[in-house]
């Protein structure tokens, strides 16, 4: 089946964008339409059979995505939906971290029943941070580099595709 995707995200410094891309050009290689959009400017979720949302996670918080989720909540229950959020716990390997950060996921789309979930890890790059964020990922001992996981976000999309019937 093709179908129109809406790949949708939310991003503060370009990591969940490029993140968001790559699923979009893997849809892509797959034969499916999409449409890759900041969060902010989707207004209808008309035409789409499917729609991935993903957005950035800072200390245990979704950007944006929580109010796209309640103003497109009849529309997301509609469609097949899957999402992601990124950040840097996945880099620590932390398994209570990492849980806790899913379950923030899942209590955000409990009544939509997603294909899938997941967390990638992203980017940090100093050059791009403010003096305040700066200060916040020394105190708290962030990683700081690009811990994005290209395969790993490749693999994902692929299973997503199949988890949809795509």
């Amino acid at each position: 089946m093709i179908a129109r995707i809406l790949v949708a995200y939310a991003t503060q410094k370009g990591s969940t964008a490029d993140i968001a891309e790559a699923i979009g050009a893997e849809l892509r290689v797959l034969g499916q339409t999409v449409d890759v959009r900041e969060m902010r400017t989707v207004k209808s979720l008309d035409g789409y059979e499917a729609v991935i949302l993903g957005a950035p996670i800072y200390v245990g918080r979704i950007i944006e995505m929580g109010k796209f989720v309640q103003r497109h909540n009849t529309g997301l229950l509609e469609r097949m939906v899957a999402a992601f959020a990124v950040g840097t716990v996945p880099v620590s390997k932390d398994e209570k971290q990492i849980e806790a950060e899913l379950e923030v996921l899942r209590v955000m789309f409990k009544s939509i029943q997603p294909v899938a979930l997941t967390l990638f890890a992203g980017k940090i790059d100093p050059a791009k941070l403010s003096f305040m964020q700066k200060t916040m990922v020394n105190m708290v001992k962030s990683p700081v580099g690009d811990f994005r996981d290209w395969v790993a976000i490749t693999a994902w999309t692929r299973d997503v595709a199949n988890k949809m019937g795509l």
